[in-house]
C-alpha cells in the first residue's frame, strides 16, 4: 500500500530500500522523490553517523548505518541506492560499493559518473550478471521530460530521419597534460569534474543516436572546446561546451535537424519546438500565417502559476522519472530500459577517448 499521486491510496507493492550516502545532492534531490515512486527506504547509511541518524528521521528510515556492510547483513533489501563522492585519486567510489550491493543480493541504483573507466564498469557488469540483478545509472538527461518529448517526435513517421544533432553544455575541456597527471599518476584536478559532467551531454547524446562510431574534438586556449561525432548511418552529432558562458539560464540548449524540412529545438530542458515550414513561396506571398495547424511548429512547455507534478525540479529534471523506472523494473522482474551499465560503459568510452587530446579522428 502506498500513496499515489492524489493523496490516494494505492494498493501496490514498493521495494524495500537501503541508502548509501547522506550528502547535499541526495538531500535535495533523491530522498524527497521517494515519495513518489514505489519505494520503501528502510535504512540509511553514511560515515557520519548523525548524518545518517538525521536522514534517517527525516525520510522516515528506521535504521541508520556507518558502515554499509552492517546495513546489507542486518537489512532485508531489495535495493540500494548509492549517491557518494571521490577517493583521494578523483576516482568515483561507486564499483567497490556497487559490488558489494550486488553480492549481497540487491539491485543498485547508483549516481553518475559511475566510473572513472571502462575496466570498473565491466567489473560491474560482471557482479551484476552473477547475481541476477539490475544495476541503473543516474544518467538525468535521458530521463527529462523535454528530452523524451524530443525523443519521441524523432520517432514519428513525419519527421523523417535525423541527419544532424547538436548540444549545448557548458563545461570546461582539460588539457592532455591535465588528463595524463589524472589517470597516469591519479592526480585529481579539473579531469574530475569533466568525469562528472560529460556524462550529461553525452547520456543525452546515446539516448538521442546511440553509440557513435569516432570523435575528433577542438579545444579553446581558455577550455571550451567542440567534439564532433560520426555514425554509421551517416549521421553527424556535435557536443559544444561552452566554458566561459553565463551560468544564468539558456545553458542547455539541443537541435535536431531531419531530411524532411522539419527540426526540433529543446531550450534549457523546459521549452520544446517542433519547427515546420507551412507551404510558403518566394517574393509572391503577401501573409506569413498559411498552411494548416499540422502544418506550423509546435511548441511545448510547462507553466509555472499551478501547483502541479509537472513543474516540480523532482519531474523537470528527470529524478522522478529514473528513480521510478528503476524501482518499477524490480517490481515487474524486468530489465531497466535505459541508463544501464552498457549506456554507461559508452560514456566512460567517450570520456577516456578525451584523453587521447584534440585534433585527431578517435575510433570509439
Amino acid at each position: 500500500m502506498r500513496i499515489g499521486f492524489k493523496s490516494d491510496l494505492v494498493d501496490e507493492a514498493e521495494i524495500r530500500a537501503g541508502f548509501i550516502g547522506c550528502g547535499s545532492h541526495s538531500f535535495r534531490n533523491l530522498y524527497p522523490t521517494f515519495q513518489f515512486a514505489p519505494v520503501n527506504l528502510i535504512a540509511v547509511c553514511d560515515l557520519d553517523g548523525r548524518k545518517a541518524e538525521a536522514f534517517a528521521t527525516k525520510f522516515s528510515a528506521k535504521s541508520a548505518y556507518t558502515n554499509h556492510h552492517e546495513m546489507l547483513d542486518n537489512e532485508n533489501l531489495d535495493a540500494v541506492f548509492i549517491c557518494t563522492g571521490y577517493d583521494n585519486r578523483g576516482n568515483p567510489l561507486y564499483p567497490p560499493l556497487s559490488i558489494d550491493c550486488l553480492r549481497a543480493g540487491c539491485h543498485v541504483w547508483m549516481e553518475k559518473p559511475p566510473a572513472a573507466s571502462c575496466e570498473e564498469i565491466v567489473l560491474m557488469q560482471t557482479a551484476a550478471e552473477a547475481a541476477g540483478k539490475n544495476v541503473a545509472v543516474g544518467m538525468k538527461k535521458m530521463f527529462f521530460p523535454a528530452n523524451e518529448k524530443a525523443k519521441g517526435l524523432m520517432a514519428s513517421e513525419d519527421f523523417g530521419t535525423p541527419h544532424l544533432v547538436t548540444l549545448q553544455y557548458p563545461q570546461y575541456v582539460p588539457t592532455v597534460e591535465e588528463f595524463s597527471r589524472y589517470m597516469q599518476r591519479g592526480e585529481p584536478n579539473a579531469v574530475v569534474g569533466f568525469l562528472d559532467h560529460l556524462c550529461h551531454p553525452v547520456s543525452l547524446l546515446i539516448y538521442l543516436l546511440g553509440m557513435p562510431e569516432s570523435l575528433s574534438y577542438e579545444r579553446s586556449n581558455h577550455g571550451a572546446g567542440l567534439a564532433t561525432f560520426r555514425y554509421a548511418s551517416g549521421t553527424i552529432a556535435s557536443i559544444i561546451l561552452t566554458k566561459g558562458s553565463s551560468m544564468n539560464g539558456g545553458m542547455e540548449r539541443t537541435l535536431i535537424v531531419s531530411d524532411r524540412g522539419h527540426h526540433i529545438t529543446v531550450e534549457n530542458n523546459t521549452r520544446v519546438t517542433l519547427h515546420r515550414t507551412p507551404p510558403l513561396g518566394y517574393g509572391d506571398v503577401p501573409s506569413f500565417y498559411t498552411g494548416m495547424t499540422d502544418q506550423a511548429s509546435a511548441v511545448w512547455e510547462p507553466e509555472f502559476s499551478l501547483g502541479q507534478l509537472y513543474n516540480k525540479g523532482l519531474f523537470l529534471l528527470g529524478y522522478y522519472n529514473e528513480i521510478n523506472e528503476f524501482a518499477r523494473s524490480i517490481l515487474e522482474e524486468r530489465p531497466v530500459r535505459k541508463a544501464t551499465l552498457e549506456h554507461a560503459w559508452q560514456a566512460t568510452r567517450i570520456f577516456e577517448a578525451f584523453a587521447e587530446g584534440p585534433g585527431r579522428q578517435i575510433t570509439l
